[in-house]
């Protein structure tokens, strides 16, 4: 269990400042695997978790959600066949906020 997932989300207002480049290196050293991507000039973190059926990624799915909707901060979720992609960034803000790297942290303890 990483430090991170016994945190819990906090109010993200919008128009708070994202984190910064150097806020988000020392919180993403504490996600291994996951990657800092941008679409579109927003910074998110994605990471792709593999499993060996559709039944497996679905059930993952159910947890991941399950969560986001317990701490009322949502990612994208893509579900296929031997994998489940999920994406965290803080759409009120445009960008990275620590919620995001908790709930990252969180879906790493769900496997």
């Amino acid at each position: 269990m990483n430090a991170l997932s016994e945190q819990g989300c906090t109010a993200c207002r919008k128009g708070a400042p994202p984190l910064s480049d150097e806020q988000i290196a020392r919180y993403l050293d504490q996600l291994p695997d996951w990657q800092l991507i941008d679409i579109d000039g927003v910074k998110r973190l994605q990471k792709i978790y593999k499993f060996k059926n559709f039944a497996q990624a679905l059930q993952f799915t159910d947890r991941v959600g399950a969560a986001a909707e317990q701490e009322g901060h949502h990612p994208a979720i893509l579900t296929e066949w031997g994998q489940v992609t999920v994406s965290w960034w803080t759409h009120a803000i445009g960008g990275l906020h620590e919620n995001d790297f908790i709930m990252a942290a969180k879906t790493d303890d769900l496997l």
